[in-house]
């Protein structure tokens, strides 16, 4: 069988190896072609490159001696999704809710060398609580931002949108340790309500086609049934704490 070839020019200086070269040898290589690696070792013959094919960005990829493009256009030749700059996608919600079960599974492992328990059930709203809150908390203002779109109290109360990351932190924190759940529970029902609500407006009453704050600001993530359902979560959350003091 006759190997492949492709021709991958990247760059690779003293200072900087192009990530994206990285990943395309990379590719390139499992799918099983023998790669002639040509570097670019300085910003002379980059820019050389680029004005000889017209081109914008490095790298840039040639198989059969016809130009494939960058790494992107790379993964779209071996069929591979490549989300556009404004694409939604449910991605990193989904990789949440997965972490946030696996942990709650060892800590009840862990506890009572049972996966199966009430506080697997516990453990598992609260962790996502706690880990959606993180994702809020690395950019708090353009997670408010976003949140000001379709939150009906932090339109009326801006500072809510800057609170909420926090409260919901909180809240989860307590509800992994089991301590203080007379405060912990309404704190849960009281922006899972909220926050249910104005989901449900905005997407369902309104029609609006808006992007999710539940993951920070800057995501790609639909405004709909998963921010609906994370908002149920600590709703429900909430009462059962209150049902358990």
């Amino acid at each position: 069988m006759t190997t492949q070839k492709a021709t991958l020019y990247r760059m690779v200086m003293d200072k900087h190896v192009c990530p994206y070269g990285l990943k395309a040898k990379d590719l390139l290589e499992r799918k099983g072609y023998h790669v002639d690696d040509q570097w670019l070792k300085s910003r002379d013959e980059t820019d050389a490159l680029m004005k000889k094919y017209d081109v914008k960005t490095t790298p840039q990829i040639f198989i059969n001696d016809e130009r494939v493009g960058g790494y992107d256009a790379l993964r779209q030749f071996f069929g591979q999704t490549v989300l556009g700059k404004d694409e939604t996608t449910y991605r990193p919600v989904i990789a949440i809710f997965c972490v946030g079960l696996l942990m709650a599974l060892a800590v009840s492992w862990s506890m009572y060398q049972d996966l199966l328990t009430v506080r697997t059930f516990e453990w598992f709203i609260a962790f996502s609580m706690t880990l959606l809150a993180l994702q809020k908390l690395q950019d708090v203002e353009s997670f408010s931002t976003m949140f000001l779109n379709y939150d009906l109290l932090a339109k009326k109360w801006v500072r809510y949108g800057y609170i909420y990351p926090f409260a919901e932190a909180f809240a989860g924190i307590l509800m992994i340790s089991g301590a203080l759940l007379w405060l912990a529970a309404p704190i849960s029902l009281a922006i899972g309500t909220i926050g249910a609500v104005s989901v449900f407006k905005a997407v369902y009453i309104d029609k609006r086609e808006l992007k999710c704050a539940c993951v920070g600001g800057g995501n790609n993530v639909p405004l709909g049934f998963v921010s609906l359902t994370e908002n149920l979560m600590m709703m429900f959350m909430g009462l059962w704490m209150l049902g358990q003091i």
